[in-house]
């Protein structure tokens, strides 16, 4: 043991933080179609513009990314949106994310980034589909 976690632990760790952050995706996208969870009812937005589109992709991308199927292919897309919604929504209020509100989008651009490097872990549909024999160890 290295340090305070064992790093066998970090496999599962992955899928934990995969599932964990594709939760609270969700809730973004969530609160952009159905106004849930959202503290004034009523606030959604239309569905064919650019932020249905987006709540679009958080949701339904979130949904794969908390179950992990095809996880890889999914999370560089959500990558790729945040990416596009932090230099659009956010850089042109100022370059820092603290200050322009854009913390969530770059958090959300490089974790999504991360899984798609990485896949996602143990604890996924990814993983029971994958045959015995690609498996480490086995």
């Amino acid at each position: 043991m290295n340090g305070p976690v064992p790093a066998r632990f970090a496999p599962y760790l992955q899928s934990v933080l995969r599932i964990v952050a594709a939760f609270s995706f969700i809730t973004h996208g969530t609160q952009k179609l159905i106004a849930v969870p959202v503290a004034q009812p009523g606030t959604t937005v239309p569905l064919f513009s650019l932020f249905g589109v987006a709540g679009a992709l958080e949701t339904f991308g979130g949904v794969l990314l908390l179950l992990g199927l095809f996880t890889r292919p999914v999370a560089f897309l959500m990558a790729g949106e945040m990416a596009v919604a932090y230099l659009m929504a956010h850089l042109p209020r100022g370059f820092w994310p603290v200050l322009n509100a854009g913390e969530p989008a770059v958090l959300f651009c490089f974790i999504w980034l991360y899984v798609a490097a990485a896949g996602a872990g143990p604890w996924s549909v990814d993983a029971l589909r994958r045959p015995r024999s690609s498996l480490p160890n086995s």
